[in-house]
C-alpha cells in the first residue's frame, strides 16, 4: 500500500490506484477469519470437563445483563461467528459494501465508523430487544455490516446494485428493502439478531447525520455543513449594540467586491468540479476517474477530514 505524503498516514492512496482490498478492510477480513478458524479448531480440545470452545463463546459472545455480560463483549462480539455461511455473508458485504466507503473517507473514519455502528447494534440488541423477544448470547459483524451498508446507500443513492447477479437495483432501494424486512422481522424467533442490525444501521444514520450529510447532496459533506459548526454559529450570530467611537476623519474606504467575487467564483468553480466527479463516480464507479480527477477528490477530502 502506498502512501502520498506525510500526515495522510490514515488515507490510502488514491494515486497508487483503487484497491480492492483497503488497509482496515483487509484487517478486519483476516481478523474475522482468524477467530473462526481458531473456534473450529479449539472446538476439539477438551481438557477433562473443560472446553475451550465453551469458554470462549461465554468470555466473548455478547451475553445478556445478569447471564454473563462484560463490557468487553460489546466490541468482541463483532469478531465472532456461528457458521461458514454466516461469516461469508457478513464478510462478503463488509467487501463489497465497504471497500469504496475507506477509500473514499479514509482508513481511521471508516474504522471508526464500523466499531460504532457494531458497538450501537450490541447495545440495542441488549436494550431493546429483550422488550420484544427473548434473548441469548449474540455473535457476528452484522450490526456493523449493516451500518457499512446504510452508509453506502446514502453516500451512493443510485449506484446499481445486481441481487443474485442478475437484477439491478439502486443502493438507495436496497437499503430501504433490507431496513424494511428487517423491522418486519421484529418478534420473530428465527434465531436472527434483528435489532442488532437495526440498531447499528441507526447509529450509522445518526453518525452520517452528525458528520454534516445532506440529502440534496450526493457526497454529503461540507465543513460548513458540519452538525457542531452549526451549533456554534448560534452563537456568533448574537446582535452586538453598536459602539461610539466618536469622530472619524480622513477615513479611507476600500471597495472589496472585486476579491470577494473572485473568490466566490472560485468557489463555484471548485464546487462544481467536486460535483461531476461525484456523479461520474457514482455512475461508472471509482476505477473511471482519470489521474487528474483522483488528484482533485484527494485535495479536497482532505480539507473535509
Amino acid at each position: 500500500m502506498a502512501y502520498n505524503r506525510p500526515g495522510n498516514f490514515n488515507r490510502p492512496s488514491f494515486f497508487g490506484g483503487f484497491q480492492f482490498f483497503p488497509p482496515v478492510i483487509k484487517s478486519l477480513l483476516i481478523a474475522n477469519g482468524a477467530v473462526f478458524l481458531g473456534m473450529m479448531f479449539l472446538g476439539n480440545f477438551h481438557v477433562g470437563e473443560f472446553s475451550f470452545e465453551e469458554f470462549f463463546y461465554h468470555a466473548f459472545a455478547l451475553w445478556p445483563f445478569g447471564a454473563g455480560f462484560g463490557f468487553w463483549q460489546l466490541f468482541s462480539y463483532m469478531f465472532m461467528h456461528a457458521s461458514f455461511t454466516h461469516i461469508l455473508f457478513n464478510m462478503l458485504a463488509l467487501w463489497m459494501f465497504g471497500m469504496e466507503l475507506e477509500h473514499v473517507w479514509g482508513s481511521r473514519k471508516f474504522f471508526i465508523y464500523y466499531l460504532l455502528c457494531g458497538f450501537g447494534g450490541g447495545l440495542a440488541n441488549l436494550l431493546i430487544a429483550p422488550m420484544f423477544t427473548s434473548v441469548g448470547p449474540t455473535v457476528g459483524a452484522s450490526g456493523a455490516v449493516y451500518g457499512v451498508l446504510l452508509a453506502f446507500g446514502m453516500m451512493f443513492p443510485e449506484r446499481p446494485i445486481y441481487v443474485y447477479f442478475l437484477l439491478p437495483i439502486k443502493a438507495k432501494y436496497f437499503v430501504v428493502m433490507y431496513m424494511a424486512f428487517e423491522i418486519f422481522s421484529i418478534g420473530s424467533m428465527d434465531g436472527v439478531a434483528h435489532f442488532a442490525h437495526l440498531g447499528g444501521a441507526l447509529v450509522g444514520f445518526i453518525y452520517l447525520l452528525s458528520d454534516g450529510y445532506r440529502f440534496d447532496s450526493l457526497y454529503g459533506r461540507t465543513q460548513s455543513d458540519n452538525v457542531f459548526s452549526k451549533f456554534a454559529s448560534t452563537f456568533s450570530n448574537t446582535k452586538k449594540q453598536p459602539v461610539n467611537y466618536g469622530n472619524v476623519t480622513d477615513a479611507k474606504v476600500y471597495n472589496i467586491n472585486d476579491y470577494t467575487n473572485r473568490n466566490n467564483e472560485e468557489q463555484i468553480k471548485a464546487q462544481k468540479q467536486i460535483d461531476d466527479i461525484l456523479d461520474k463516480i457514482s455512475k461508472d464507479g471509482y476505477q473511471s476517474l482519470n489521474d487528474e480527477e483522483k488528484k482533485i477528490l484527494f485535495e479536497a477530502s482532505k480539507k473535509l477530514n
